[in-house]
């Protein structure tokens, strides 16, 4: 049962590295010729997808971390004076 298991996920990754390889843009791929990356993938099935994996899938623009509010920024609902004065009020039946 494991070795079927086992056996079933290489088939995954080999063809998702396939259909990556396929589906990737020709001017973002690295190193090498996209078609050559075709037939690493396809003719050394794990090793190839690992080593598409590392050096040749396109690298992926990333925003950068989100800017924490600063100083006079309240940070959470229980920072800001004006919802714990509301929340005050309504607690109190003031609405």
């Amino acid at each position: 049962m494991a070795g079927v298991l086992i056996g079933l996920a290489l088939l995954a990754f080999w063809l998702f590295s396939l259909f990556d390889v396929i589906t990737a843009p020709e001017e973002e791929v690295r190193n090498v010729p996209k078609a050559l990356w075709v037939l690493i993938v396809v003719l050394i099935p794990l090793l190839g997808g690992v080593i598409w994996m590392l050096r040749g899938r396109p690298k992926v623009e990333r925003d950068p971390w989100p800017v924490p509010p600063g100083p006079g920024a309240p940070k959470g609902p229980d920072d800001d004076p004006d919802f714990l004065r509301d929340l005050d009020r309504r607690m109190r039946g003031e609405d």
